[in-house]
Parts: C-alpha cells; structure tokens; sequence
C-alpha cells in the first residue's frame, strides 16, 4: 500500500522513534508498504515518521547509484536495505558536503556536511543483528535516514543563515502550500494529491 508522505509541519517528523520489539506480519507488511511507498516517489531512502509511524524503521534502495559507490571504491551491498533499530556507533572525523534533498520537504535542495564514514548497529526485516561500516553516499543516505527516526530534518543541518533564506519556502510547506508527483499529508491540511506535472 502506498502511503501519503508526511511534509515539513507534520508532528510525525519530530518524533523520536521507538525500537521495534518484535518482528510480526504486521510489520513485514510495514516495511513493504515503506518500500512500495519510496519506489512510487521515486525516493532512495524512506523512514518511518515519513508515513505517520513512530516505528524506528527505514528503508534504503541506492541501486541506481552503484556505479558512482563503486567508482569511489565503495562495496554495493544487496538492495534494498531494511534498518530496524539502528545505532549509531561511531562516526569519522573526516567530512564530507554534498547536496540533500527530501521527500518530506519537496523541491528544497541544499548542502548538507555529513561524516564521511559511520559504523552502524542494526537488524534487517528478518531481525538479524548487523554492525557494519558504511561510507561515501551510502553512508550519507543512511545518516539522512537515521535522522529521521530521532526527529532530525536535513534543513536542521544547514546554517541560521541559510534557513533565513528558505524561510518562506519552508513556511509554504509548514501550511500545506506544496505539490509534488506523489501525494502528501501536511499537518492541518490533511490530504495532498499527487500533482503528475509536479
């Protein structure tokens, strides 16, 4: 099932996630919906509180940018990626800047400065425990996602004075002023179509 994707504004995307305490039909089907849901907004990352949910769960799917992983001498693991609690080990010193967007703030894209590698401890969708390294855009879109589950958004990464100038952009979004090529929840507007012009 594909699920409205909540825009800057909702409460849903400050909320700070809770781990998941078991693995159930339910919330196999969780995560297939987040899949299903990314894919149709042609997203590579998606979490939780993105749909509404206050699980800490996202999913990841950066296959089409394999060859750029490997060209920066990455390994491409089996996508896509189910991270249920996950945690953040350790993150490098080094950095690195690259330009971020999100589905759940459309049309904003800005330079975000991320550690360049991070060890992460996590369970995929069958509740295997996992702790491995990540590094390059992998591990940039992870961080983007793990984010999410502690109620962080990309623009609280960007300088007072960037912000000042996104202000009203950001504001159009906070109020439901906002379309996009997929449909879009915004807190006191309720239901946004999908605009296939968008």
């Amino acid at each position: 099932m594909i699920h409205p994707i909540h825009v800057l504004g909702s409460p849903a995307l400050r909320t700070v996630c809770e781990d998941v305490e078991a693995d159930s039909p339910e919330f196999q089907q969780l995560v297939d919906d987040m899949l299903e849901t990314m894919y149709a907004a042609q997203g590579i990352g998606l979490a939780a509180p993105q749909i509404g949910r206050t699980e800490r769960l996202f999913v990841v799917d950066v296959s089409h940018m394999e060859q750029d992983i490997r060209d920066a001498g990455g390994e491409m693991p089996p996508q896509p990626m189910v991270f249920v609690n996950a945690d953040l080990a350790e993150a490098s010193e080094s950095e690195t800047d690259f330009e971020e967007g999100c589905l759940s703030i459309p049309d904003v894209h800005e330079t975000v400065i991320r550690p360049e590698r991070i060890h992460l401890r996590y369970r995929d969708r069958s509740f295997k425990e996992h702790t491995e390294q990540f590094n390059g855009i992998l591990a940039r879109v992870i961080q983007h996602e793990y984010d999410h589950v502690d109620g962080v958004l990309f623009v609280d990464h960007l300088s007072g004075l960037r912000r000042r100038l996104l202000r009203r952009t950001l504001a159009d979004i906070r109020e439901g002023r906002v379309s996009a090529s997929y449909s879009l929840y915004a807190d006191g507007v309720g239901l946004i179509e999908a605009d296939p012009d968008a």
